[in-house]
């Protein structure tokens, strides 16, 4: 059964998934990023150029032809690649398939629109008997 982390108090969600993609990365795992806006999926692509700010994380969409040698991979649609265990929501919604993947990450920021979103999925898998994991961003800062 696919285990939930659900990180919240993020300030900059596109930081945050950066950061989980890129320890996703140096564990040797895929992982496929949930981005269904065509703005928000370009956005981090863009950031995943630049951070960290010596590195970069290696990415691809979803769709490209070196998806299936790359680490990240980016989707709008309802792309599932066999290879990847981990899946990152950054949609309002439960993203789609995710009960196939291992592991779900869920990121939360401090706007009213994306708590009343995070606590709507959190009820959703909690209701169906996933195993959730929260971790405050607001704490780790501190």
């Amino acid at each position: 059964m696919t285990t939930i982390d659900f990180y919240f108090n993020a300030d900059d969600r596109l930081q945050v998934a950066c950061r989980l993609a890129g320890k996703a990365v140096k564990q040797g795992n895929r992982m496929l990023i949930y981005a269904p806006e065509a703005d928000l999926a370009s956005r981090l692509d863009a950031l995943m150029w630049t951070w960290p700010a010596t590195g970069f994380v290696p990415h691809a969409r979803a769709h490209s032809p070196l998806a299936a040698e790359t680490p990240v991979l980016i989707a709008s649609g309802e792309e599932t690649p066999a290879e990847c265990e981990l899946l990152l929501n950054l949609g309002s919604g439960c993203p789609p398939h995710f009960e196939r993947f291992s592991r779900l990450f869920e990121i939360v920021s401090l706007s009213e629109d994306e708590k009343r979103n995070g606590r709507s999925r959190y009820r959703f898998y909690q209701e169906r008997g996933y195993k959730i994991a929260s971790h405050d961003l607001a704490q780790a800062n501190e």
